[in-house]
């Protein structure tokens, strides 16, 4: 069996990340997440802060939806 080689994985993701976004924080925002991280211990922190965004941001989009019989 043939060893998975990076090159391969990348080639049939079809959902690369090539859209960056930056963002600021204050002092009191970042000493908040610097002790999550810490507490809950988040191996990653790209990835935390982007899926917790995504997760509100999804959710947020599902209350708003339109309905028939409101």
């Amino acid at each position: 069996m043939a060893k998975k080689t990076v090159k391969n994985t990348l080639a049939r993701r079809t959902s690369l990340r090539t859209h960056r976004q930056v963002f600021t924080l204050n002092d009191e925002e970042n000493k908040a997440l610097s002790r999550y991280i810490e507490k809950y211990n988040v191996q990653n922190k790209s990835k935390f802060i982007r899926e917790t965004l995504m997760l509100a941001v999804i959710r947020k989009m599902e209350e708003d939806h339109p309905t028939l019989f409101d």
